[in-house]
């Protein structure tokens, strides 16, 4: 903390109305908040006096967040990094975390997530279950593509077009695979 207890925080993304919102949310929480929307006046803001926390977008124009990343992180090693994308992908959470960062998460994200993510990333990481239990088996094929096909769904509010689109399946097939019951682990 600084010396006034007030924990310091970086918001960085190049949606102006985003980044300002995120900002308002932080000061209104007790943060002290700077702000920034892109690499270099991220560098600029956090070289003279580095922030505890910092959040910070993907995919913004110049250099990208992950890079940004390693430079907070190279000017100071404390500081914690929730990286934020609309795009989000397995790789690119993982290359985040392999970077620095103490959590990843995808947009829109309010401060409630975002806090959250700064929590979650400064627990310790759970135990594995004992390789007997129920818990330990892996969903089978069905039951996995039933999840996402329903997750699929849900994501498309409901409209069987659009989500039989994004599967890339005929409307008719996922209407059929819709009335089965779900599968069994």
């Amino acid at each position: 903390m600084s010396s006034d207890e007030t924990p310091s925080i970086l918001v960085v993304d190049d949606d102006e109305v985003y980044r300002n919102r995120l900002a308002r949310a932080f000061i209104d929480r007790g943060y002290d908040v700077s702000t920034a929307h892109d690499f270099d006046s991220a560098v600029a803001a956090a070289t003279p006096d580095s922030p505890e926390l910092a959040v910070v977008d993907l995919k913004m124009p110049g250099k990208s967040g992950l890079e940004l990343v390693k430079a907070l992180r190279e000017i100071d090693p404390a500081t914690k990094i929730v990286v934020l994308t609309g795009y989000g992908s397995i790789a690119t959470a993982i290359d985040a975390v392999r970077l620095g960062a103490t959590y990843y998460l995808s947009k829109p994200a309010d401060a409630d997530d975002i806090v959250g993510a700064f929590a979650r990333g400064e627990a310790p990481p759970l135990e594995p279950p004992p390789p007997e239990s129920d818990e330990y088996k892996a969903p089978s094929l069905a039951r996995a593509e039933w999840e996402h096909i329903n997750r699929v769904l849900s994501d498309s509010g409901g409209n069987i077009s659009e989500a039989a689109r994004r599967l890339g399946i005929h409307r008719r097939s996922l209407q059929r695979k819709l009335h089965k019951y779900p599968p069994r682990e």
